[in-house]
């Protein structure tokens, strides 16, 4: 590709060679290719914007003047590559109709809904989350969220040339405060909610809404959860059209009548004069929530009422989220991704409504994350469950204990408890010592089947310890 063409709408620059490559990792430099200089959380990459051009990048795109040769000159390298990889890709995001979601908790169950709805309809989707990202039934490794705006680009031809026509996506905060998704027109944004998570990037709650907000300055419309008390900030100034969902009658579409189930709830949906009775394989008020978020998106992009709400009676669960792991035992466990306090007291709440005997939370907090919330979480479970079963989660480079150290203030003296920092043994210990009628709740890895130490990633699937546990117990 010309460099003139690349650079569309991004900067004006009088050399126009042939591109050859567009990279922003100085170790995947090469003869002509495009490098851009974005100064990272961790490494600023204009200190090696003289060696990318010694060793054959036609240019640098830098956004501070370092006096070099074929430098071209931006306010923002982060929105330059955005834009960047759009036009190298040929836009492909205007050959699809893209559906944002965006929130602390929810994302992923919402995306799921969505995507089972706009295939109802007879439409092709592709998916872009975190547990995996999918073009129709293909499935596409997910490294993160939301991609790197080149990843991302490329994911979206993909998924325009194999015939999408629908992409449902998770939008991060981190994704949006970067911008790797500038450039890209939603068809409707959808916020689940906010609560506390990611301060040790955003610093503040103020900051961190106002990350989420950035997805509704590119939509098209707002898909919006009416009760979320940051809803006003979010929402304030906001020029495209804004549709309320939640549970009671203060929303534009809402859900009543509600009768909650151990395996999962039903209720009514409410969209103006239309109301239809579903039931959804998924428990707890927060599946209501996250199902009434889909259903008004899929309304404001228009799609039928009631093919909308057979699929909300189809959906069979998703990975990770409120699980119900199968044991053909007198106990229940459930796997969810909770690893925030609202995530946490969420997830507990629900499970108390069915309880026979014990709630049993094993959970942990991530290393090299907000430690504000370590104490808080341990106070929920402390709160909310008969027993706890303290572990580690991804410990990163902390030492698990350490973490442990910092969410034992928040549980009360005298607290039913475990302590086993080897997150294996302790679900092994949790499903040997449970009672008929427990429930034994896995809380934070969700989907995930590995854990991130200080030097290495292990495989870590807690269905399969649960499996072995339980067949041990046979033998």
């Amino acid at each position: 590709m010309q460099l003139q063409q690349l650079l569309a709408g991004v900067a004006v620059f009088d050399e126009n060679p042939t591109i050859t490559s567009l990279v922003c990792d100085s170790r995947k430099v090469t003869e002509g290719c495009l490098f851009v200089c974005i100064d990272g959380v961790a490494i600023d990459a204009h200190r090696f914007a003289a060696e990318a051009l010694n060793t054959g990048a036609a240019a640098v795109v830098v956004q501070r003047d370092l006096g070099l040769p074929h430098q071209i000159l931006v306010e923002d390298t982060r929105l330059a590559w955005a834009l960047l990889s759009a036009n190298w890709f040929g836009h492909p995001a205007d050959r699809l109709h893209i559906i944002g979601i965006t929130g602390t908790n929810g994302k992923t169950s919402t995306t799921y809904l969505l995507k089972q709805m706009l295939e109802a309809c007879g439409h092709k989707v592709g998916l872009c989350g975190t547990i995996q990202n999918l073009i129709g039934d293909r499935v596409v490794p997910s490294a993160s969220t939301t991609p790197d705006a080149y990843a991302l680009q490329r994911l979206f031809a993909e998924m325009a040339d194999e015939q999408c026509d629908y992409v449902v996506m998770e939008v991060s905060s981190h994704a949006l405060h970067q911008r790797r998704v500038a450039g890209v027109c939603f068809a409707a944004g959808v916020f689940t909610n906010l609560t506390q998570d990611h301060l040790d990037y955003h610093k503040t709650m103020e900051n961190y809404c106002d990350a989420k907000r950035l997805l509704f300055l590119q939509s098209e419309c707002a898909v919006v959860q009416q009760n979320d008390p940051w809803v006003d900030r979010l929402t304030a100034g906001l020029t495209c059209p804004i549709y309320r969902f939640g549970i009671g009658d203060n929303a534009d579409y809402y859900a009543s009548d509600i009768q909650y189930r151990p395996d999962g709830v039903d209720f009514t949906v409410n969209a103006g004069d239309r109301s239809q009775r579903v039931s959804l394989a998924m428990p707890g008020e927060f599946s209501v929530n996250n199902a009434m978020g889909a259903v008004t998106a899929a309304l404001a992009v228009g799609l039928p009422f009631d093919k909308v709400c057979g699929a909300i009676s189809a959906l069979t669960g998703v990975n990770g989220r409120a699980e119900i792991i199968p044991t053909d035992s007198d106990f229940t466990v459930v796997v969810d991704y909770a690893h925030t306090p609202d995530g946490l007291e969420k997830i507990c709440q629900t499970l108390q409504l069915g309880l026979r005997g014990r709630l049993i939370t094993l959970f942990g907090c991530t290393g090299d994350r907000d430690r504000t919330k370590r104490p808080i979480m341990g106070a929920i479970a402390a709160r909310l469950s008969d027993l706890l079963v303290l572990t580690s989660d991804n410990p990163g480079s902390e030492d698990p204990m350490d973490i442990i150290d910092e969410v034992l203030p928040g549980i009360p003296e005298g607290t039913p408890m475990v302590i086993l920092p080897d997150r294996a043994e302790a679900v092994r210990w949790a499903i040997e010592n449970a009672r008929p009628g427990d429930t034994v709740l896995l809380a934070g890895k969700g989907h995930e089947t590995y854990q991130i130490l200080k030097d290495r990633t292990v495989d870590l699937d807690e269905r399969k310890i649960v499996a072995e546990v339980l067949a041990g117990k046979k033998d």
